[in-house]
């Protein structure tokens, strides 16, 4: 029989899995950050121990990864909040339109709930500047204002 009119097997056709990749430099983490990574680990290591085959093989792709981000984790200082630094609640204007968002680690972003990575372009435009400060954004040169800064208690408390 001709190949052309043999059915595959569904499993032929999938992506195959590949290993999460590790974001580049320090992994630095808030208290609430660090919750995370390990709730994470607990899920996953409860996961496998009921997980059918093609669970497991997902869950066993991804608790290295997990794994790996908690050995690496560095719990940061909580922020003074006199500059906008790692942990911090920015308000600020982006071309006269007020933003919000609070400066997190790579795992804990989630842009759509006001979490940003520190190393986004947005959050490495902004860091160091104190409130009234206007800086260059993309190509404007006073494409943010920094209107207030403030230290959130879940930063410090991981609630």
């Amino acid at each position: 029989m001709s190949v052309a009119f043999r059915r595959d097997s569904d499993e032929e056709h999938l992506e195959p899995k590949f290993e999460l990749p590790i974001p580049a430099g320090p992994n630095l983490v808030t208290a609430r950050g660090l919750m995370l990574i390990q709730q994470r680990i607990a899920d996953l290591e409860s996961a496998l121990r009921t997980a059918d085959e093609t669970t497991a093989t997902n869950v066993k792709r991804d608790l290295p990864y997990w794994q790996a981000r908690k050995a690496t984790a560095q719990l940061a200082p909580v922020p003074s909040g006199d500059k906008v630094e790692f942990g911090v609640r920015v308000s600020f204007s982006l071309n006269g339109k007020p933003k919000t968002f609070v400066l997190v680690g790579d795992d804990e972003a989630e842009p759509a709930t006001g979490k940003i990575s520190f190393k986004s372009p947005l959050s490495q435009a902004m860091l160091g500047a104190e409130v009234g400060e206007t800086l260059p954004f993309g190509n404007e040169e006073n494409a943010l204002q920094i209107l207030s800064i403030e230290v959130p208690s879940e930063i410090s408390t991981g609630v």
